[in-house]
């Protein structure tokens, strides 16, 4: 038996006593194909590029209109060995460094500080391109987790998880949820892909994480032909994720009130969607009735890293509900760049003008 066909092996993807026999399509019946999700390639490609169009056509014109600007930020004077020391050794430069950089330039310790504070600003993201990509994903996470809602609330079979557990593998593939399935696969291949010039924030390893996982269980479910499943576990990750990307916005277009507002909002949904409905009722129906095999393990796995980030980031949104909103904190995303504040910046501009 070649490599291949040892992957393949159904005592790998198929619960015991279950064959890829049992999976064998007619005229009227399909079932997923491994080589079908090949299509997320191109699929990824056409996303990246209607995401360029819409945020240029669409995106940034709108927030020109809501009032959205960027705000004036001072150069940093042209150095090349301060520019040197900056790409190739640090951004932010131990107090040691700066008195040797300041020695090498014949310049005051404090002067080479705010050199790379400006510097870090010129590379920090303006606040139109965080309201372009808050944007897309706004209008991908709506239309997807709505789409969802539409092929699914009437079809009763489908929400009843012991119909869902007693009839597997052989539960036919409805055409609308395989290209579902690769609309999603194609996202997450596209976020992933666009990573390194998206806006990076300080949670920028759990989301790598996040996308990694996402991605394996989307690839491994299709192949076994856990799509219920698997929709369902979309399904309830989605209903959250559109109302953070429009609380985005609305804090971009400083419309504070009404942010805070939809942000209380999406902290009830994310947190009893996140830690009660998908733990408590998903999750368990996964782990109790469902028979354990080599692929449910690994799926396993995968959904315990999710339900472990869904942790880390209800910590931060209660943080900021609490110290920020009930509180009235210093408003400040729990998520935000991992440089400095906008107030950070406003500040450097009035020091560089006395």
């Amino acid at each position: 038996m070649g490599l291949l066909e040892e992957f393949w092996h159904h005592k790998y993807w198929l619960p015991p006593g279950a064959t890829w026999e049992d999976m064998k399509e007619s005229a009227d019946v399909h079932y997923p194909k491994p080589q079908d999700l090949l299509l997320c390639i191109p699929g990824a490609l056409i996303l990246i590029i209607v995401r360029y169009i819409f945020e240029r056509t669409v995106a940034l014109p709108l927030g020109r209109r809501l009032g959205v600007s960027n705000k004036p930020r001072r150069k940093a004077q042209p150095n090349a060995t301060l520019e040197d020391f900056y790409n190739l050794i640090g951004r932010t430069p131990k107090e040691e460094d700066l008195i040797s950089l300041a020695k090498q330039n014949d310049l005051p310790v404090k002067k080479v500080e705010t050199w790379f504070r400006h510097r870090r600003a010129q590379d920090r993201p303006r606040l139109m391109k965080k309201f372009c990509e808050a944007s897309w994903r706004f209008i991908f996470y709506f239309t997807s987790f709505f789409s969802a809602l539409a092929l699914l609330y009437d079809k009763p079979w489908f929400w009843d998880h012991t119909v869902c557990w007693l009839s597997f593998p052989q539960q036919p593939l409805l055409p609308a949820l395989g290209w579902f399935y690769l609309l999603e696969l194609s996202f997450y291949c596209s976020l992933v892909a666009t990573l390194p010039f998206d806006v990076k924030r300080k949670d920028f390893k759990e989301q790598i994480i996040h996308h990694i996982a996402t991605i394996t269980l989307i690839f491994v479910s299709y192949c076994a032909n856990l799509i219920r499943f698997g929709m369902i576990v979309m399904l309830v990750h989605d209903a959250s994720d559109y109302i953070l990307e429009l609380a985005k916005m609305l804090h971009y277009m400083k419309w504070k009130r009404v942010c805070e507002a939809v942000f209380v909002v999406f902290a009830v949904v994310f947190i009893s969607s996140r830690l009660v409905i998908f733990p408590l009722i998903t999750y368990y129906y996964f782990v109790t009735k469902f028979q354990m095999f080599l692929l449910s393990c690994l799926i396993n796995a995968f959904l315990m890293i999710l339900q472990l980030l869904h942790i880390f980031w209800s910590y931060l949104i209660l943080q900021m509900v609490f110290g920020v909103i009930l509180h009235g904190a210093k408003r400040k995303d729990a998520r935000s760049d991992t440089e400095e504040s906008d107030r950070s910046e406003a500040e450097d501009l009035a020091k560089s003008k006395e």
